[in-house]
């Protein structure tokens, strides 16, 4: 192994005594003038360097006895490794945090030889999106043994703090859509209203997915897979009825990338002077008018999925409800019988 730190001796016999850096090239006064004693001073500097190094060594020596690529495996390795396990849009959201600039020192570096300092220089100098899917590689790598330990605690990740989301009013939806003039986006905006799905789940229906005996439009969640049954009121019925009963509903919506459907929600809202929305809003929105109407949260989380935290937010503290007495509530419940 190279020695990093060298003595040298400037002047003649009896001069100076000096620490010299030979990665850097800097040198250092070692303060002395006795040369044994400069030279202990040098090789307990060399020490300190080289131990540190030494213990990695013997390390990934015992562990290459069980992982041969312990020693070669990166973080790009890793990442690689993820996405080849994902499909369809979650494929897509990882492919995207890979191309984080903020991942970029971290990604060539072997795992077994990295620090938590470079994971917390990546939480520094990224964004929210960096903070979930540099945990997320982690915990991959830890659950792996790819990492012997945790680089940084679970206590010690930075929280993940979200912007602000609000829900759509229905003043503005009604604004979209007398301002939409392309029918497909503006039946789009409506089944939104109603159904409070996500943008990608109602982009992909299709007209055999609804149910007219019963009064259902039946999918799976891209996002989770699981299967969802919705009822559907008179009014979105009736929406229905004008779109085609076979193939996509939304032919051209269901063909473009979801950025370019928010994007182009993004502009009518622009246009409006309708500020802080997305089309995920119409989720927040649908939770928002269930909690307001009584629609039990059960109900809800059923429909918009258990782990939403449009429901959670709306069911905690956002929606605002005008709580009855007790006495209506039970003169209602009497004549409402479940």
């Amino acid at each position: 192994m190279k020695t990093r730190y060298r003595l040298i001796c400037r002047g003649s016999r009896g001069g100076k005594y000096y620490c010299m850096d030979t990665t850097t090239g800097k040198r250092t006064s070692l303060h002395t003038k006795n040369e044994d004693e400069a030279q202990q001073l040098v090789e307990a500097r060399n020490n300190s360097e080289r131990q540190p190094v030494l213990n990695l060594q013997i390390a990934k020596a015992y562990l290459a006895g069980s992982d041969k690529g312990i020693t070669t495996r990166t973080w790009q390795n890793a990442i690689e490794a993820i996405m080849s396990m994902k499909q369809g849009e979650n494929q897509k959201r990882w492919t995207t945090a890979a191309k984080d600039k903020a991942f970029a020192p971290l990604l060539p570096r072997v795992i077994i030889e990295t620090q938590g300092e470079v994971l917390l220089n990546v939480l520094q100098n990224g964004t929210v999106s960096t903070n979930v899917f540099l945990r997320r590689l982690h915990n991959f790598c830890v659950d792996m043994n790819w990492l012997p330990w945790p680089l940084i605690p679970k206590r010690q990740w930075p929280e993940v703090r979200y912007k602000e989301k609000r829900a759509v009013t229905l003043e503005e939806h009604k604004k979209i859509i007398d301002a939409e003039l392309n029918p497909e986006r503006k039946a789009f905006y409506q089944l939104c209203w109603h159904l409070g799905g996500s943008q990608g789940d109602i982009a992909a229906l299709k007209g055999e997915d609804v149910d007219w005996t019963e009064g259902t439009i039946s999918f799976f969640r891209k996002k989770t897979g699981a299967p969802v049954v919705v009822h559907l009121g008179k009014e979105a019925m009736n929406l229905l009825k004008d779109l085609t009963a076979e193939g996509l509903l939304f032919p051209y919506l269901a063909g473009v990338r979801a950025g370019d459907r928010a994007t182009e929600f993004r502009s009518r809202c622009r246009q409006l002077g309708i500020k802080g929305v997305t089309l995920h809003s119409y989720r927040y929105a649908w939770a928002e008018r269930a909690k307001v109407a009584g629609y039990p949260e059960r109900f809800a989380m059923e429909h918009l999925g258990h782990n939403s935290k449009a429901v959670h937010r709306a069911y905690a503290r956002r929606a605002q409800v005008k709580i009855p007495s007790l006495e209506e509530y039970e003169k209602v419940a009497g004549t409402a019988r479940i």
